[in-house]
């Protein structure tokens, strides 16, 4: 069975037609998360700033889910420039425990939606 998670407390109003999460089983796939403002428009910002509030937007999806932010395992986070990695490396590490934290990939692409500078994705999955 799967729930298509397409909105939820806190989730900005995607002008896309996809869903915030797609849940199956135990596992739930959340798509990329910008720095959205809840009513739908882009809010640019530091790489810092940024980051934060496309995190803030994932972990919104992640409990209109069902799920925990422990339960996060995987994080992939999609760059407009790598210089930007240390800021946003700051922030990751304050929003994740050490020694707990998920895996992740980083990648520079040629472009993000709305011009952002971060662009962050990820997989939960609860113990069952």
């Amino acid at each position: 069975m799967r729930t298509f998670i397409t909105e939820g407390e806190g989730l900005p109003k995607w002008a896309s037609p996809i869903s915030h999460a797609v849940v199956v089983n135990n596992i739930c796939y959340l798509s990329g998360q910008l720095s959205i403002g809840t009513s739908g428009e882009y809010i640019p910002g530091t790489a810092t700033e940024e980051a934060e509030r496309a995190f803030g937007n994932l972990f919104c999806a992640v409990r209109a889910a069902g799920f925990a932010l422990g339960d996060i395992t995987f994080i992939d986070i999609a760059f407009a420039d790598l210089a930007d990695l240390p800021q946003v490396n700051q922030v990751y590490s304050q929003l994740f425990i050490e020694g707990r934290r998920p895996a992740r990939t980083i990648y520079q692409a040629a472009a993000l939606p709305y011009g952002g500078r971060v662009k962050i994705m990820g997989v939960a999955i609860r113990d069952a």
